[in-house]
């Protein structure tokens, strides 16, 4: 039986008061917290291994060296991909997407091209394709949405087709929640001769992924939304595209020899991982997948899916109170954007946060998808394992006395 209070407990920094009253931490879709597990890994590396990866011959060199590949051997299952060649080590998924965008966007894409992107992508995944856009003249082609939040297939099969180079798309919305067919997706952007890459920064650490079975060409996601450290992230992508595209980054240890004039690059996947790399960071994002695979992904998602069934109806039944996305917890995951009536979704976090809960409010870095529904802010309470039935309860009570609050003053 999946035990949320027990998996708590391993979380120390949960074990505090906010405001004279107990943490409880719902801003997950932003990043999660670390367990003691990852903490004493990240530890142990710099208290008893430290030193640089594939270059020295000396012990700590040897121990590094050997820490950090099995942690990219330890990813390369998890995500079920065929070889840890095609697993790099990037500072997370906004990296991942950019190294895409200069490496594979610049060297493919030409005017007349098309790159596809929704109006549900963060930032990350909009910016870097703008700027391949304007440098070669490629055409940026939104997916619009349906009326409750999904993505419009109908209209996708209408936008993809023979100028589509490049489908680059959420796997997970981290405003809307709502998970999109990325193998479908992907079938269709193969049937004209693009390529995929999913965003998978909300997906990987909620859900069990299989990049082969997806059949994406790329997938990019971050060690820190998944109780691994900030600074270390992941883009998978398949050996063929990886080995005909260009480091984006250049320097040491990604050559395989340097002459006065020009260099050549050595074997994926070290070839795009110039300098010293996250050392302790892959270590323990090793570690959070150990952490992570003991739980069972598909446990965390099933978890995941009755906390949201749980407190959907709850925050539905609060009047002046609108949910972005689906309204049925069954096309959603539990991540929740929100707004009050009357209040400013600042001041709406900032109650929340008088109360010891910690919520998201602003943009999301999503601002073309916040103008597509028509808001400038919203606040977001987004769950995780460790988050409790009770915990979903005082976050409800939480909402309502902030709604008393400002409708009718302090009591």
């Amino acid at each position: 039986m999946f035990d949320a209070k027990a998996l708590k407990k391993d979380f120390p920094i949960l074990d505090q008061q906010v405001n004279d009253e107990p943490l409880i931490y719902l801003d997950n879709a932003a990043t999660t917290q670390k367990p003691q597990q990852v903490l004493d890994v990240l530890n142990k590396y710099y208290q008893e291994d430290n030193a640089n990866v594939h270059r020295g011959v000396h012990t700590l060199a040897e121990r590094a060296t050997k820490d950090y590949e099995a942690a990219r051997e330890k990813v390369r299952a998890f995500i079920h991909a065929n070889e840890t060649a095609e697993v790099l080590f990037t500072r997370g998924t906004t990296t991942s997407l950019n190294w895409l965008a200069q490496s594979y966007g610049m060297a493919n894409l030409k005017a007349g091209d098309e790159i596809v992107i929704s109006y549900m992508e963060h930032h990350s995944n909009i910016v870097p394709w703008q700027q391949v856009a304007k440098a070669t003249g490629a055409k940026l082609v939104y997916l619009e949405l349906t009326a409750d939040g999904q993505l419009d297939m109908t209209d996708a099969k209408a936008k993809i087709g023979p100028k589509t180079k490049v489908l680059s798309i959420a796997h997970v919305s981290n405003v809307l929640g709502v998970t999109n067919p990325i193998k479908e997706l992907a079938d269709l952007v193969h049937q004209h001769g693009g390529i995929i890459i999913a965003d998978g920064a909300q997906a990987v650490p909620h859900m069990t992924v299989d990049v082969q079975s997806l059949d994406v060409d790329f997938y990019a996601f971050s060690g820190h939304k998944m109780c691994g450290p900030t600074g270390i992230g992941v883009l998978y992508g398949k050996r063929q595209h990886l080995e005909k595209m260009e480091p984006v980054e250049f320097g040491g240890e990604m050559i395989d020899f340097v002459y006065d004039q020009e260099s050549t690059w050595t074997e994926l996947p070290w070839k795009f991982e110039a300098g010293t790399p996250n050392i302790a960071g892959a270590i323990a994002l090793g570690a959070a997948v150990d952490y992570l695979t003991e739980i069972g992904m598909d446990q965390i998602h099933a978890y995941e899916e009755e906390l949201t069934a749980y407190v959907m109806p709850k925050l539905q039944a609060i009047d002046g109170l609108t949910i972005y996305g689906p309204q049925s917890s069954d096309d959603r995951g539990a991540v929740i954007a929100f707004n009050l009536d009357s209040v400013h979704p600042h001041d709406l976090a900032t109650a929340m946060d008088m109360q010891g809960v910690a919520v998201r409010a602003g943009h999301h870095c999503a601002q073309p998808l916040l103008r597509y529904l028509d808001v400038q802010s919203t606040a977001r309470a987004s769950f995780y394992f460790y988050n409790t039935i009770e915990e979903a309860d005082q976050f409800v009570a939480a909402v309502i006395a902030a709604k008393e609050f400002f409708e009718n003053g302090p009591i």
